[in-house]
């Protein structure tokens, strides 16, 4: 927007915050308590029913905006495509390998399992079935809970760059252990930190083992996809679906491998017999549930969490809104439903998504046929697809992960833009690669808990400068033509000030002012205490040129350090004959370092809370400068907080609510007519060398 040659002109009166308040009355809200917010929370009319239905329903809103023509061919090829390598491929690996734990701790391979009513004359596949079912409804029973007290909001501290980070490591993961499939190796599965590695050197250890036919058959496969993959987003406009290239290879290759018997002639690994039907529902066992209560909680947090990221990325992708509590509740309802039918825990499926989005899917509709495609695999003609080899899979599933693998390009972007957001990144996708994708979702968390701690702890702080002709106050690095009084600093904060940054801000204020108050406070008390000493003992005489001295004083005098508390106190000029001028010479070996300012501005505008130590700190450093005659002024202050101040009683006798101000040029206005004698023309930053104020001394 082009601003240039408009301007706008505002006449009015000069504020402080009092004076503010008693010109403009405020309008006095009752905010809500707890327990307003806990009666309107249960509290139910027919909108909020009505949203909870379609938040608990969300395929009543959706179905009405549904796109047929436009959406429902896109929607059957995706489904068909998705549904094949769900049929195919297992379920998510990081809670298959949680569940396992479990299943493994309470029915070990060897010895006899932990003593669990009913899992008595049952063969030990049975009783690790029903384990596994158990801990999966009570993972979905935490995940509903969660839900319905709306804990979804925990997935606000999954930012962009955690999840892009996170995602690229999944994808990292779903390619190493697809590996095994292209190259026709055997490799076992491993879980823990570092099983990536080991599975590396597994797979390079066979190497020389690999089956020529099934690393033919995925390169040709995921040549093909590629490019036609590429067509199809080239050609987007003009084709009315996606070309179902999944599909297409997976026939192919199905045939192919039938007709040239791929399995006996080659040794290719194939997907084989499989198993047919449904078994029927059983009910949870609630001993095994007490026995798992322990690791089916973070189960119900990982998969949430892993699989929100994955939802999130493709959100941002497409332009649509998540809700974590209607995915909470959806994830709780499917485990405890699919735990009567012997299921594992649901989360998400990082392959399967790929493959749904690369082929066109819209909405559930692709769901929704992806999941009829797996019922009727399983019920009825699974048998086609038995000769299928499990290297074509392999070959589908990676190639489908380009987009995800891509997110790597991100890295130069974030290193010259935010490089705390680039930490993130990498720290997250290196932790979830080498240590799991479960254990590397809590450090990638850590790690941006500790940037948002370093950003706060250590903010950027600045001072301000006049930009000459306006209003406008701008970092004083920044720009050239600038004005800036003398005697005058503006300081800005930018951000909020608590317990862990508070000595940062007290150190940088110290340094940008040039001076630390505390120190020339005491030196001035210091100085005093020899004053009047030599007043009393005659070597000071009061003439009407001033304090002459009448003889000397050992430098040892003025090092009297009795009494150390007095000298923070503010400085007694009482019995004094004559009137103090810091600023000039001092008589008799009197050495005070000087203050160059009488003004002192606080920007508070990005200062969006302060906790009780940082209020202690605060008015500690604001009590420092009064009592070296510099005035504080605080402007922009959040009324929220000057309310905070008010109850907390900040305020005495030294710190009075009339330092406060509105805006910075009110206070600096009211500054140069307070002291006019101070005023300056504007200063080019061309002309002129920043320097750091000294403290300086005068000797007699």
């Amino acid at each position: 927007m082009d601003t240039l040659g408009q301007y706008y002109v505002v006449a009015r009166q000069l504020y402080s915050e009092d004076s503010f308040k008693e010109t403009h009355e405020k309008i006095h809200r009752r905010r809500k308590t707890l327990l307003d917010h806990v009666k309107d929370y249960f509290t139910c009319d027919s909108k909020r029913a009505k949203n909870a239905a379609l938040s608990l329903l969300p395929i009543v809103g959706w179905m009405k905006i549904y796109r047929v023509k436009e959406w429902l061919l896109s929607d059957i090829v995706s489904g068909v495509s998705t549904g094949l390598v769900a049929v195919l491929q297992g379920s998510f690996p990081v809670l298959s390998l949680m569940v396992g734990q479990v299943v493994t701790r309470l029915v070990p391979d060897t010895g006899s399992p932990v003593n669990i009513t009913g899992l008595e004359g049952l063969s030990q596949d049975e009783q690790r079935v029903i384990v596994a079912s158990s801990v999966t409804f009570l993972t979905g029973l935490f995940q509903l809970a969660m839900g319905l007290l709306q804990a979804g909001f925990i997935v606000i501290y999954l930012s962009d760059t955690l999840v892009s980070g996170f995602t690229t490591a999944a994808a990292v993961h779903i390619l190493v252990s697809q590996l095994k499939f292209v190259l026709g190796l055997t490799v076992p599965g491993l879980s823990g930190p570092l099983s990536i590695i080991y599975t590396l050197e597994i797979i390079f250890g066979q190497i020389t083992s690999t089956n020529i036919c099934d690393l033919v058959m995925s390169i040709i496969i995921m040549v093909a996809v590629f490019f036609v993959k590429e067509i199809n987003d080239r050609f987007k406009s003009k084709l009315p679906v996606p070309i179902p290239i999944e599909v297409i290879m997976t026939i192919i290759a199905c045939g192919l491998s039938y007709g040239f018997n791929f399995k006996e002639k080659f040794r290719v690994d194939v997907v084989g017999q499989m198993v047919k039907g449904y078994e029927s529902p059983i009910p949870p066992n609630v001993e095994v549930m007490q026995y798992s209560i322990a690791e089916a909680f973070p189960m119900a947090i990982v998969g949430f969490a892993v699989a929100f990221s994955v939802a999130k990325v493709y959100a941002v992708k497409h332009d649509y809104v998540i809700d974590g509590n209607q995915e909470l509740v959806a994830f709780g309802a499917s485990n405890i439903f699919g735990a009567s039918f012997r299921s594992f825990v649901a989360s998400t499926a990082l392959s399967r998504s790929a493959v749904q989005e690369s082929t066109g899917g819209k909405t559930q509709i692709a769901g929704l046929i992806s999941a009829m495609m797996a019922m009727i695999v399983t019920v009825g003609i699974g048998f086609l697809l038995e000769p299928l080899p499990k290297s074509v899979l392999g070959a589908l599933v990676i190639v489908n992960l380009k987009g995800m693998l891509l997110q790597v390009t991100e890295l130069p972007y974030l290193w010259r833009r935010d490089r705390p957001d680039f930490v993130v990144w990498l720290g997250t996708c290196v932790a979830a690669i080498l240590l799991g994708l479960d254990l590397g979702l809590a450090v990638g968390l850590g790690i941006e808990l500790l940037t948002v701690v370093f950003r706060t702890q250590f903010p950027r702080c600045a001072v301000l400068a006049n930009i000459a002709g306006t209003d406008l106050y701008r970092d004083r690095k920044d720009y050239l033509c600038i004005s800036e009084p003398d005697g005058v600093m503006i300081f800005r904060i930018p951000s909020p000030i608590f317990f862990a940054n508070i000595e940062f801000f007290r150190n940088k204020l110290t340094e940008a002012v040039g001076f630390n108050p505390l120190r020339v406070l005491r030196k001035r008390n210091k100085a005093l205490r020899k004053i009047r000493k030599m007043l009393s003992a005659g070597m000071l005489q009061v003439t009407k040129r001033g304090v002459l001295p009448t003889g000397y004083s050992s430098a040892n005098d003025s090092e009297d350090e009795g009494k150390m508390e007095e000298l923070d106190l503010p400085s007694d000029y009482s019995n004094l004959p004559v009137q103090v001028n810091w600023n000039s010479q001092l008589p008799a070996n009197i050495c005070v370092p000087r203050v160059p300012i009488h003004s002192l501005i606080l920007d508070f505008a990005a200062v969006s809370f302060l906790d009780m130590s940082a209020m202690k700190g605060l008015k500690a450093a604001l009590k420092e400068f009064i009592r070296v005659d510099v005035e504080v002024y605080i402007v922009s202050c959040d009324e929220n907080i000057l309310d905070k101040l008010c109850s907390c009683k900040f305020f005495d006798d030294e710190i009075r609510t009339s330092m406060f101000f509105p805006t910075i040029h009110d206070a600096m206005t009211y500054v140069q007519k307070k002291h006019p004698q101070e005023d300056t023309p504007y200063k080019d930053q061309r002309r002129k060398t920043p320097t750091k104020t000294k403290e300086a001394c005068t000797k007699l």
